[in-house]
């Protein structure tokens, strides 16, 4: 084996963000949401009309994993999609008031995961943690670059 497990860092950080997903699923389940329709809905409440593409890139998922996603939230009733009106193929996407509702009441409870965490840390120590995650996924793409070009 090339590197013992107790100095792998990406098994802590899966870890931990599967226990983030966890709590986060958890919260959203009481409003009758999952975590990607719940990240959908977050996004477009700041950014409306956006379309399927644009979402799947802010919400990093797959543009097919966003097609399911909006296609059931538009099927509740949580999201509404309207041709764009000068290009007709791209449909924008639009919260309903009962996506919104959905919304507020997911983000309470997803919110006071986020706070929790926040408040383990100093504002220096969480610059330092987005620093070294930074770095982080720096480290993972070149050697994902270098692997490419062998």
């Amino acid at each position: 084996m090339g590197m013992p497990l107790d100095e792998r860092l990406g098994m802590d950080l899966k870890r931990v963000e599967q226990e983030l997903m966890a709590a986060k699923h958890a919260a959203v389940k009481v409003a009758g949401l999952t975590v990607p329709q719940y990240a959908a809905l977050y996004v477009l409440a700041d950014n409306p009309g956006m379309s399927g593409a644009a979402l799947a890139r802010a919400c990093v998922v797959t543009p097919q994993a966003m097609t399911g996603v909006l296609k059931n939230l538009e099927e509740r009733g949580l999201v509404e999609r309207t041709p764009h009106q000068w290009h007709r193929n791209v449909l924008e996407t639009r919260l309903t008031e009962e996506g919104r509702a959905a919304l507020e009441k997911a983000d309470a409870r997803a919110s006071a995961i986020e706070r929790r965490v926040s408040e383990e840390f100093t504002p220096e120590e969480r610059d330092t943690l987005r620093a070294f995650l930074a770095r982080f996924a720096k480290a993972i793409q070149a050697e994902a670059a270098e692997q490419a070009t062998e």
